[in-house]
């Protein structure tokens, strides 16, 4: 697969495609070019070398980075982290509180993975390096990290996607690195117009009240734009977060419906799919739209959260 050039967002904000699972403008790398060069998630892995070459692309070396924040231990985001760091000699890794310990001993992080991929573990995910204390700086709610004369980044503490999962807002753009605390944004059709931002349940840790919380914080502090775990930049947060949080509320609807009828999560991915698919088709999208391989990703994957949810409730 052909790597391409990163996408320019501001003078100083890029993101790299990582294309994870091998699919592109699925999870990218955003770069924030201060003084002290700051990546944020690496994506697994397998998309390291695609962040090398994105970095070579805007003229720096490796030995540029200083920081490598991971918005949450999630393998998609930070699965490639170790990797990484072992060709940066002069960075760091930022991590939430809850999340530090499992990038400096990733046993328990790979043994989940697998359980959930199987004999694509490797394929997707291998090798997860671990990360060396020393090396490894804990960020909680409120901190703040200065990476240039004009911006000094602040961290939230985001659960609802994950425990472990913080969101960093940048005062230079007035933006906030969401993670996947507010959804997943697709891109794909976002080019010909059509913003879809659909909440992202995975499992184990997902807890709706905590991600309403979220979304009501942010959209509480009026941002200019958001910057997406999965993928790209919008400039509508208002609409971004709203729209996340009512396919929300239908998520957890169906899920209530598929666990009281005894469904598994396929059952009740097909039937999430179904939802966005007839929204989508109000919309003029065809059946066949490149989009969907992704939104049929995601709902499994949010199924398996959902269900697990209701089921620890149980």
């Amino acid at each position: 697969m052909e790597d391409k050039q990163p996408i320019r967002l501001t003078e100083r904000l890029h993101v790299i495609d990582g294309f994870d699972l091998g699919l592109p403008e699925r999870t990218g790398t955003y770069v924030i070019a201060e003084e002290k060069l700051t990546l944020v998630d690496t994506g697994a892995s397998p998309s390291v070398p695609h962040v090398k070459k994105g970095l070579a692309a805007l003229g720096y070396a490796l030995e540029d980075v200083k920081y490598i924040i991971v918005t949450h231990v999630h393998l998609d985001h930070s699965g490639g982290a170790g990797l990484l760091l072992l060709d940066c000699p002069n960075a760091i890794v930022v991590a939430h509180p809850k999340g530090a310990r499992h990038l400096s001993d990733p046993s328990r992080l790979a043994a989940g993975a697998r359980q959930v991929y199987g004999d694509q573990f490797d394929e997707l995910f291998d090798p997860i390096v671990a990360i060396p204390d020393e090396r490894l700086l804990i960020k909680a709610e409120g901190d703040q990290l200065q990476i240039g004369p004009d911006c000094t980044l602040e961290f939230w503490d985001t659960p609802g996607h994950a425990n472990h999962h913080f969101s960093i807002y940048d005062p230079v753009s007035n933006g906030m690195f969401a993670g996947d605390t507010v959804g997943i944004r697709y891109d794909q059709l976002a080019r010909e117009g059509i913003e879809l931002y659909l909440p992202s349940t995975s499992p184990n840790q997902f807890n709706p009240e905590a991600m309403k919380q979220a979304m009501e914080r942010m959209a509480a502090a009026q941002f200019d734009a958001i910057y997406f775990g999965h993928f790209g930049k919008t400039d509508q947060p208002e609409r971004a977060l709203h729209q996340s949080a009512e396919w929300l509320d239908v998520f957890v609807e169906e899920g209530k419906k598929a666990f009281a009828a005894e469904l598994d999560p396929q059952q009740l991915a097909d039937r999430l799919f179904e939802r966005v698919q007839a929204h989508l088709r109000t919309k003029g999208i065809p059946d066949g739209h490149e989009v969907y391989p992704y939104i049929r990703l995601d709902m499994q994957v949010s199924s398996m959260g959902i269900l697990d949810r209701l089921s620890k409730q149980k």
